[in-house]
C-alpha cells in the first residue's frame, strides 16, 4: 500500500509539474527574466502550491505518524547559515541557467533530450559531492582531538 501511494503521489506531482509548465525550461527562464519578457504565471503556481500545502503542513506538525503509518519527519532546523545561503545561491543559479530544478528535471528526463540528461547527471554528481563533503565535515567535527 505504501509503494502504491508513493507512486500515485509521485505521478500526481509529476503531472502537476507538466501541466504547470515547470518541466519546460523556456517557461521557467521566462519567469526568471524580470527585466525582459517576464512571464508571471509560475508565481501563481508557486503561490497556489504554498496555499494548498499550508493547512496540511500545519496539521503535520501536530501528529507523530502519517495516514499510512509512516513516521512524520519534518525539518527541525530553522536557522539561516552560510551553508543554506550558498546552497540557495547554487540552486538559483542552476535553475536560472538550465531552467530546471530537481523535480521537473526528473519529469523532463522522460523526454530523452540530451540537455535534460546532462542536467540530471550533473545534479546527481552535485548531490554526491555534497554528501562526500558533508561526511568529511561531520568526521572533522566529531573526531576526538588528540
Amino acid at each position: 500500500m505504501q509503494i502504491a501511494s508513493a507512486f500515485a503521489v509521485g505521478l500526481v506531482f509529476g503531472l502537476g509539474l507538466i501541466l504547470a509548465g515547470m518541466a519546460n525550461p523556456a517557461k521557467v527562464q521566462g519567469f526568471l527574466d524580470i527585466t525582459g519578457a517576464w512571464d508571471p504565471s509560475l508565481a501563481f503556481v508557486m503561490g497556489g502550491a504554498i496555499a494548498v500545502s499550508l493547512l496540511p503542513f500545519t496539521f503535520a506538525k501536530r501528529i507523530q505518524r502519517a495516514v499510512l503509518g509512516w513516521p512524520m519527519s519534518l525539518p527541525t532546523v530553522t536557522g539561516i547559515d552560510l551553508r543554506l545561503v550558498l546552497g540557495s545561491v547554487a540552486f538559483g543559479a542552476g535553475w536560472g541557467l538550465a531552467g530546471f530544478c530537481p523535480g521537473p528535471a526528473l519529469v523532463a528526463l522522460g523526454t530523452g533530450e540530451l540537455k535534460v540528461i546532462v542536467f540530471v547527471i550533473a545534479m546527481i554528481a552535485g548531490m554526491g559531492m555534497f554528501e562526500l563533503l558533508n561526511l568529511r565535515r561531520r568526521r572533522t567535527y566529531t573526531s576526538p582531538k588528540v
